[in-house]
């Protein structure tokens, strides 16, 4: 009876349990990934609310929220537009009846929707040439160092005895380089 007792306290004693240790290896937990589970969406719904449920904000700031998501529809009317184009050559009657509700806009309003979207389109291109432009000037700031290496790099082609082109960095002698072009 001790010997048995002994192997499975061996296996199951001591406060472990050596099976489940092992199959955990290979299986994952099922109640620790509950558990995980359950933490990831109280963790979730707790950021949610930070979010959504703060102390209610004044009319400005409501405002600057409301502009903030603006772009995403205003795109959607830049893509609409296109589709009106499409809709136009398959049903020309439908688009003619559709149109003649957008003649009844008032002009001011027109300006001001130009006005809009020039700022959206004109921002998004600044933004985007001036990425350009700081990707030049780390290019160009690169080329006296790319000079200066093909200058070393051409040098070492020529072989030595040849005169080295003007700010070509100096290259030490190398011994057994020498011995080996003597040799041939």
């Amino acid at each position: 009876m001790g010997m048995i007792e002994g192997v499975l306290n061996l296996v199951f004693g001591g406060g472990r349990n050596a099976v489940t240790e092992t199959v955990e290896v290979f299986r994952e937990n099922a109640e620790a990934a509950g558990q995980r589970d359950v933490d990831l969406r109280n963790a979730t719904l707790s950021q949610f609310a930070t979010e959504f449920l703060q102390p209610r904000k004044g009319l400005f700031d409501r405002l600057m929220d409301g502009m903030n998501r603006v772009p995403r529809p205003a795109l959607a009317l830049a893509l609409g537009t296109l589709g009106l184009f499409v809709a136009a050559m398959v049903d020309p009657i439908w688009f003619a009846s559709r149109m003649q509700g957008i003649a009844l806009v008032p002009e001011p309003l027109w300006w001001l929707l130009g006005v809009i979207v020039s700022f959206y389109f004109g921002a998004r291109h600044q933004t985007k040439s001036m990425e350009y432009n700081r990707s030049i000037a780390e290019t160009l700031a690169r080329a006296p160092e790319v000079q200066r290496n093909i200058g070393a790099l051409s040098v070492l082609h020529a072989g030595a005895g040849q005169a080295e082109p003007k700010d070509a960095p100096a290259i030490s002698p190398n011994p057994a380089l020498e011995d080996w072009r003597r040799a041939e």
